[in-house]
Parts: C-alpha cells; structure tokens; sequence
C-alpha cells in the first residue's frame, strides 16, 4: 500500500515537472517570438532650430592707451 502511495506521488511529480517545463518552453517560444523592433523615419519638413546666442566679449585697451600717454609725454624715454 505504501509503494503504490509512493508511486502515485511519484507520478504527480514527474507530471507537475513536466508541465513547468511545457510552461517554460512556451513561454520562451512566446518570448522569441514577439522581438521588439524600433523604425527611425526621416520627416519629409527641414528641421528647423532656433537658437538664441549672446556673445559678450571685453577687450581691454586700457594699459595701451595709458602707455601711449606716457610715451607720447616722454618721448625721449626710450
């Protein structure tokens, strides 16, 4: 009695591993299956961009221009 019992469970196992196994072999068929595609298409219109630059530059003349005045004052300086 005990053997038979022990079969029968035996049986239920093998047939519950079985069926994962089906399970997981669809599941990855499904998964091979359904690949994710990206398309990328160009648009017909130019691209327009819009762009606001602010170019801010100093140039510093001051040394220069004091110099001038000293050599221009001094002239026999050099």
């Amino acid at each position: 009695m005990r053997t038979c019992h022990r079969k029968g469970a035996a049986v239920r196992t093998r047939r519950i591993i079985r069926g994962c196994a089906v399970i997981c072999v669809l599941a990855l068929a499904g998964a091979i299956a359904c690949t994710p595609k990206v398309e990328v298409t160009p648009s017909d219109k130019p691209i327009t961009i819009n762009l606001n630059v602010k170019i801010d530059h100093e140039i510093r003349v001051k040394v220069d221009k004091e110099l001038d005045k000293v050599l221009s004052e001094n002239s026999g300086l050099f």
